[in-house]
């Protein structure tokens, strides 16, 4: 990595991030206030200059020579070589996917391997782990329907719906997106290696965490609510009382993101049936229900104006 702007801006960016003088004891917050901020300034090194203004002491060179900012440099260079073919996206980068800069939960970084278009129109298909066989083939039907239609289909990567989901699109010739609850270098569960590289090569793998992040219980909830706000819409095929999808429903519904039920989980989850009746929620009884939704929703963003996104109940990020 060279000494080039665009690098300066993003060791500033990680320094921000790291910086425990200005985080408050919300982690999460402080990551999605300091990517709120930094979007608005235009400018990572505006925002670390004015809660630490440059010293005589520090030389020609303030930023570099301030040591919090050379660390953020050095893990920078570490970061860059670890992975062939992977690239970092700030919220500063014109490549930056344009849904995400419409939450209140956006990533400051996303690690992404792979290709991911900035515009791309995607749907989230998610749901249980232990996922029935006839919840799989739902899915699967889904996933297919979506690639027909030329819309990219998101995912966990986790088994169950998640697979499912990953599997059908790319027999299905379509373009798969597999978002991480781990770095980019981690793979959960592990017998999803090779899941992991066909996903990459045929779509792409995102992470909003540091390559080498293990899994944590906070780091799941935070994956969903970025699907949320990568896709145009969730779908949660099969869901149990304390599923992780019903956060990911949940983060949709304050996104203003349509969110599509199935019966079995509006009916069979409490969390489910408190949605029922919420605007842009829909049940749908039947895989061709699901799909019927589905056109109706993609007619109305195509012809419809954008949303206004309500503020959501709490912030939710890395």
């Amino acid at each position: 990595m060279g000494d080039h702007p665009a690098d300066a801006e993003r060791a500033a960016l990680l320094a921000l991030l790291d910086d425990q003088a200005i985080g408050a004891a919300d982690r999460p917050a402080h990551w999605s206030a300091i990517a709120a901020d930094v979007a608005l300034r235009g400018s990572a090194l505006a925002l670390w200059r004015d809660h630490h203004p440059p010293t005589l002491e520090l030389g020609s060179e303030p930023d570099r020579a301030d040591p919090r900012i050379d660390i953020a440099w050095r893990r920078l260079r570490d970061w860059t070589p670890d992975t062939p073919g992977m690239r970092l996206i700030t919220i500063l980068d014109d490549d930056y996917p344009v849904a995400l800069r419409g939450i209140h939960q956006m990533p400051p970084l996303l690690f992404v391997k792979g290709d991911l278009p900035a515009d791309e129109p995607a749907l989230s298909i998610v749901g249980a782990r232990a996922a029935t066989t006839s919840g799989r083939r739902v899915a699967a039907h889904i996933a297919e329907g979506l690639v027909a239609r030329g819309i990219s289909v998101l995912s966990g990567l986790a088994t169950g719906i998640d697979s499912a989901a990953h599997e059908a699109t790319l027999h299905a010739g379509g373009r798969p997106i597999g978002v991480l609850g781990t770095g980019i270098h981690r793979v959960y569960p592990a017998a999803h290696a090779e899941l992991h590289e066909r996903v990459a090569a045929a779509g792409a793998l995102v992470s909003q965490f540091p390559p080498h992040a293990p899994p944590t219980r906070q780091s799941f909830p935070a994956r969903n609510v970025v699907m949320s706000g990568l896709g145009r819409a969730t779908i949660i095929v099969e869901a149990g009382e304390h599923s992780g999808t019903r956060i990911q429903a949940r983060a949709a519904v304050g996104h203003g993101r349509p969110v599509i039920l199935t019966e079995a989980v509006a009916t069979g989850t409490h969390w489910g049936r408190t949605l029922i009746g919420r605007p842009g929620v829909h049940v749908a009884a039947t895989p061709d229900d699901v799909m019927a939704a589905l056109d109706q929703i993609l007619a109305d963003h195509t012809t419809g104006p954008e949303p206004v996104l309500p503020a959501p109940a709490g912030p939710t990020a890395p």
